[in-house]
C-alpha cells in the first residue's frame, strides 16, 4: 500500500509566491492545501488537519501571529514554519513565543524551505516511541508530551524546542558549535545570517531558567556555541 503524501497547508496572500510553492512543494512530493487569509487557513487546519502549516506573517485579513496563536490552541503539536518578510530579531522571537515552530525570512531560498520540511518530517517519524524525561535543574521536560513541568506549573514547548533540549541534553556539559546544532536539529546548513539557534535559545531560556538573564543551564560558550548544564 502507498504511503500517503504529507499534507501541508499554506497561508499565503501573494498568488505568483503562493504558486510557486504551491508547485515546488507539489512536485517534491507533499499534498499542499493554499489559503489566501487568516480566516481561510484557520477553517483550512481545523477540517484537513495538515501535517505542517507554513503560514506568512503578513496577510490581508489580521497578523500572522494571531492566527498562530490561534492555530496553536487548535492543535499544541502540528509544526508551524513562518514566513516573515521582517528581519528584526525582536519579530521572529516574537513569532516563536506564539507557537512557530521555525521561520524563514523573505526573500528566502525554496531549497531551503523544503530542507525544512523534510527535516520536520524525518524528526517526527523518529519521534514516534515516547522518550524518557529529561530532568534539568527543578524543571522536567516531557519530550513526548512536548511539556516542561516545574512543580504545579505547565509550560508548552514546540516542536524544535523540543528537539533542541534534547539535542543538547544528549551532549550535556559539552560545548557545541551553532553549525553542529542547526544540522543535528534543524537538518539543514549554516549561513551567515541565521540567528535560528539564537532565537530558539532566547525563547527556551525564558521557559526554562528562573532567571533568563542569568542562565544556569544554557549557557553560552563565546566564541563556540552553547553548553547544557543540568
Amino acid at each position: 500500500m502507498a504511503t500517503a503524501a504529507p499534507r501541508i497547508l499554506l497561508v499565503e496572500d501573494d498568488p505568483s509566491l503562493a504558486l510557486g510553492l504551491c508547485d515546488t512543494l507539489e512536485f517534491e512530493g507533499f499534498e499542499v492545501r493554499h489559503a489566501r487569509t487568516g480566516q481561510e487557513g484557520i477553517h483550512a487546519a481545523r477540517s484537513d488537519h495538515p501535517d505542517c502549516i507554513i503560514l506568512d506573517l503578513m496577510l490581508p485579513d489580521t497578523n500572522g501571529y494571531k492566527v498562530c496563536e490561534q492555530l496553536r490552541r487548535d492543535d499544541p503539536l502540528v509544526p508551524i514554519i513562518m514566513l516573515t518578510a521582517r528581519s528584526q530579531e525582536a519579530d521572529k522571537i516574537r513569532g516563536l513565543d506564539v507557537g512557530a515552530d521555525d521561520y524563514v525570512t523573505k526573500p528566502f531560498s525554496v531549497g531551503e524551505l523544503v530542507a525544512r520540511i523534510r527535516a520536520i518530517f524525518r524528526r517526527m517519524n523518529r519521534s514516534t516511541r515516547p522518550d524518557a524525561p529529561i530532568q534539568i535543574g527543578d524543571a522536567e521536560i516531557d519530550p513526548t508530551a512536548q511539556t516542561l513541568r516545574r512543580g504545579r506549573s505547565e509550560t508548552k514547548l514546540s516542536f524544535y524546542e523540543v528537539q533542541l533540549l534534547k539535542f543538547l541534553h544528549e551532549r550535556a556539559g559539552t560545548p557545541v558549535t551553532r553549525d553542529e546544532i542547526l544540522d543535528k536539529v534543524w537538518g539543514i546548513e549554516a549561513s551567515p545570517n541565521n540567528r535560528t539557534v539564537d532565537n530558539f535559545i532566547v525563547k527556551l531560556r525564558k521557559k526554562l531558567e528562573p532567571k533568563p538573564e542569568e542562565p544556569k543551564h544554557i549557557l553560552t560558550v563565546y566564541g563556540v556555541g552553547y553548553k547544557l548544564v543540568t
